[in-house]
């Protein structure tokens, strides 16, 4: 393990004022965007919509890395230039959806647990070869009644952190994504506890891994009440929950801390991350790892009229740079 190369990494993909912009939807996903909108669901229409997010001019000002997917990482434009020779002309950094998706957790209905370990040194290695520089593994947990249960998050936290060694020992940054879903009908006092829980479960396991902290990235969901629960928060409690959770369940060596936009409107993403920089000094670099929230813009008008990519690609460059602007605290 070279500590400094991780160090090195983490510093220049949470270079102030950018963020990483993910562009790893699975293909079910990104079939499923699709369908919504009316678009064949076919390989050479995702290569297509992911040549203009790939190709944007401009959008290095505000992004300092991509995380693609299996099928991305492979792919080249309509003239035969590799997506990743096009990333890396413009001085920005490869990542790579590094899980290989969910599966039912056995004996727990309703939960899940995220597949990838069985292979994962093989295809870290391909990937690195590849140019990935980083890496990202998902995990996902439901608030309900009885949920998430002491077998999920444990199970979870552990495939976290023998992921994030294995990156590590081959020179990889690991982005560690525990994401609480928003669906329900809970309070956000219930997923401040969830959070908390499910953050203090993960940094103990990768310390036991002795995983090297300042050479991981946090991907974490904001704390919100679930989306059916009809309670009014106030926008500035949002803000002040999720860094006081992040603060007493969060290392302070952590290399950085970056949002997941996963069911928040792309407007709240932005302002609870600017309120966020308004709360005075934080203790560790923090910014966003947006999808949806800043592709949908450029999404819908591709959709519209796929012929004009320069205005898609304008909308995707507009809606990195407000959230560039918000990581500093400066949107407005």
């Amino acid at each position: 393990m070279d500590k400094n190369i991780l160090m090195n990494t983490v510093a220049r993909l949470l270079e102030s004022p950018k963020g990483i912009l993910a562009i790893d939807e699975s293909t079910n996903t990104c079939n499923s965007r699709f369908e919504k909108l009316g678009l064949e669901q076919t390989e050479e229409k995702r290569r297509e919509y992911r040549e203009l997010l790939v190709t944007a001019p401009g959008v290095e000002q505000y992004i300092s890395g991509y995380i693609l997917f299996d099928e991305t990482i492979r792919q080249s434009t309509r003239e035969g230039k590799s997506f990743t020779s096009i990333i890396e002309e413009k001085g920005l950094h490869i990542g790579i959806k590094a899980d290989t998706g969910l599966s039912d957790l056995p004996g727990h209905p309703g939960e899940k647990i995220t597949l990838g370990i069985d292979g994962l040194p093989e295809r870290l290695k391909q990937y690195k070869n590849m140019g990935a520089v980083f890496t990202k593994w998902r995990a996902v947990y439901t608030i309900g009644e009885n949920t998430p249960s002491e077998a999920c998050v444990m199970e979870n936290a552990r495939n976290l952190a023998e992921y994030a060694l294995l990156c590590q020992m081959i020179g990889l940054v690991p982005i560690v994504e525990p994401e609480v879903l928003t669906d329900g009908e809970h309070t956000i006092e219930r997923c401040y506890d969830v959070t908390a829980r499910n953050l203090d479960a993960i940094f103990s396991e990768l310390q036991a891994k002795e995983v090297f902290i300042p050479g991981v990235i946090l991907k974490t969901s904001m704390v919100l009440p679930g989306q059916n629960s009809k309670l009014e928060i106030y926008e500035k409690e949002i803000a002040r929950l999720t860094v006081k959770c992040l603060k007493e369940h969060t290392p302070e060596h952590i290399g950085g801390i970056v949002f997941l936009s996963g069911g928040m409107k792309d407007e709240d993403a932005t302002r609870r991350l600017n309120n966020m920089h308004k709360m005075g000094p934080l203790p560790w670099p923090l910014t966003f790892s947006y999808g949806r929230a800043i592709q949908n813009p450029a999404l819908h008008s591709w959709a519209e009229n796929p012929a004009d990519v320069s205005t898609a690609q304008k909308l995707l460059v507009e809606a990195a740079e407000r959230n560039s602007r918000a990581s500093v605290g400066k949107y407005e």
